[in-house]
């Protein structure tokens, strides 16, 4: 994930991440005043703030980024230009202010080469916060060399986490996949409306991060590794993403993004989407045979209070 401000102005949310991450650069700028409440490193080409708490994390960060690096770099043959900063938070109240989301975990803000993550979400998984980094280190990767024209958010988000092993801003659960639900119900979020931004709505983020892997995933599929570096490559000269996709492949984005549709639809059938929701179909079945049961001890319970009453009036 990558924030923008509109018109080069901070508004609603994005004021008060501006406010905050004015604050940490403040800080991580040289600010004496306040360097002894925050931890700054500086090493292999990075620089980590954060609460001196989180010194080791950052310490262990530190170390890994150059190898991080190279990995990015060998993936799209760009080299990372600027010298990144990252900003660990401890606190996931402050994190979540900054990024809006309750369910994101890190984003980058690529004209500052600056990368936010929620330690607070990630401290359980060490090698998890190493693929939200890659992931990151991607978004900066591409903006850094696709300055001329726009990325759209799809491409952006899709290429990162293909490029970062299916690794994403926010943490999945592939046992709830809104794909498959899309695709059973046909109600796929089009590509056009992910060009500048992700809905807000839990489940529609979920679903637009899920189009967005799994399209990449189809371009890569049918044209290769090399297809799609050919049409960033477009994309670095000065072509539009629909532009470079007719360039490269020789067919139009929407058209593509058709066939990728049908194929995932045809992937999906009654079976597999029952058995995809088996949990909730036991779970609701489960509730039903537990109302009947219920439902026919309070019919027993009836029927012998009535017998009983009969039976009192039958005595002498």
């Amino acid at each position: 994930m990558f924030i923008r401000f509109l018109g080069g102005r901070p508004c609603g949310t994005a004021l008060v991440m501006h406010l905050l991450l004015s604050s940490f650069l403040f800080v991580l700028g040289a600010a004496p005043v306040h360097a002894e409440e925050m931890y700054r490193l500086e090493a292999n080409g990075v620089r980590i703030g954060c609460a001196p708490r989180l010194k080791p994390v950052a310490e262990d960060l530190a170390k890994l980024y150059p190898l991080i690096r190279d990995e990015v770099e060998e993936t799209f043959g760009w080299q990372i230009i600027r010298t990144p900063t990252v900003i660990l938070v401890g606190d996931g109240g402050r994190f979540e202010k900054m990024s809006g989301n309750p369910l994101i975990v890190a984003f980058a803000q690529p004209d500052q080469a600056l990368i936010v993550m929620d330690w607070s979400k990630l401290k359980a998984d060490v090698a998890k916060t190493r693929d939200i980094f890659k992931h990151e280190l991607c978004h900066l990767c591409i903006h850094q060399h696709i300055t001329r024209v726009p990325v759209p958010r799809w491409l952006d988000e899709g290429v990162a986490q293909w490029a970062s092993d299916g690794v994403g801003d926010i943490l999945l659960d592939q046992k709830r996949s809104q794909l498959n639900r899309a695709a059973f119900n046909g109600r796929f979020i089009p590509l056009g409306r992910l060009e500048r931004g992700f809905p807000r709505e839990e489940q529609r983020l979920l679903l637009a991060y899920e189009e967005s892997k799994y399209f990449i995933h189809y371009i890569l599929d049918r044209f290769g590794k090399k297809g799609l570096l050919d049409v960033l490559g477009h994309m670095q000269q000065g072509e539009t993403a629909p532009r470079a996709i007719q360039s490269v492949f020789a067919v139009s984005l929407r058209e593509l993004e058709g066939d990728w549709q049908q194929s995932v639809e045809q992937r999906v059938s009654w079976f597999t989407f029952v058995s995809y929701y088996l949990y909730e179909i036991l779970f609701a079945f489960g509730g039903l045979v537990t109302l009947f049961a219920g439902i026919k001890v309070f019919l027993r319970k009836r029927a012998y209070m009535k017998q009983e009453m009969e039976t009192r009036f039958e005595e002498p």
